[in-house]
């Protein structure tokens, strides 16, 4: 399946949460690299839970699990960051047939955060250190940041993605080890498939597996889905 350029959406900007103020991400980094300096513990994350797995492998039913059980154990928030943005104008029948079937899974007293492109600034302004996120997926976001100006790409020959590729990626993974409470992300894991024939396709895989490689270093726990059974791949399950 060819990946589909997305509804232009604009950005929600970072903002201070109840227990823990947001930096930008570039301050952020400045200020994890700052501490490691002067011997100082980094602020990351008392939990970081990558979740893999194919079309239909019944990784974002685990995900969604896993971040029920945090809320049972600790009675703190969850907030579910949507990276597909449902739009009206969208002719896309199963697209938005997915999406109605992951708003009503959800529990109600879930906090819905939907945002297409700027992850990290999402992360920043909605992680607690007693919460819980989950994004679901790192694949559609990937697929809006390619897409983000709808520019044409070649059949063959180098793709260029536009500037926000590379700056909102960089922005993701400088806010990771900062970030307070447990953060859970979906993934998919599409690289056992042949190689795709058109250019932006090979691209596309290609970034999806070199972005899932880099979040999996930084994860605590690392989790592949097969057929609706998790197999561990790195770190022990939740202690909660």
């Amino acid at each position: 399946m060819e990946p589909k350029a997305p509804p232009h959406a604009a950005g929600t900007g970072p903002a201070d949460t109840p227990s823990d103020v947001a930096l930008p991400a570039g301050e952020a980094a400045i200020a994890v690299a700052t501490q490691a300096a002067v011997g100082l513990p980094r602020p990351g994350p008392r939990e970081l839970t990558l979740v893999l797995g194919g079309a239909r492998s019944g990784k974002s039913h685990y995900a969604e699990q896993l971040a029920t059980d945090h809320a049972v154990a600790t009675g703190g928030p969850v907030t579910y960051i949507a990276t597909a943005r449902e739009d009206p104008d969208d002719t896309d029948e199963e697209m938005q047939l997915r999406i109605a079937l992951h708003r009503a899974r959800r529990p109600a007293d879930w906090n819905l955060v939907e945002e297409p492109l700027r992850l990290a600034d999402a992360l920043y302004a909605h992680a607690r250190r007693d919460g819980c996120i989950l994004v679901d997926c790192m694949t559609v976001w990937l697929n809006n940041l390619i897409f983000l100006d709808k520019r044409p790409y070649p059949e063959h020959g180098v793709i260029t993605p536009p500037p926000a590729f590379t700056e909102e990626m960089d922005a993701l993974l400088a806010a990771l080890p900062t970030l307070p409470g447990h953060v859970i992300l979906v993934s998919n894991e599409i690289g056992f498939g042949v190689v795709p024939m058109g250019a932006i396709t090979r691209f596309y895989v290609d970034e999806l597996g070199r972005l899932n490689q880099k979040l999996a270093a930084a994860a605590d726990r690392v989790r592949l889905l097969v057929a609706g059974l998790p197999v561990a791949i790195k770190g022990p399950d939740p202690a909660w």
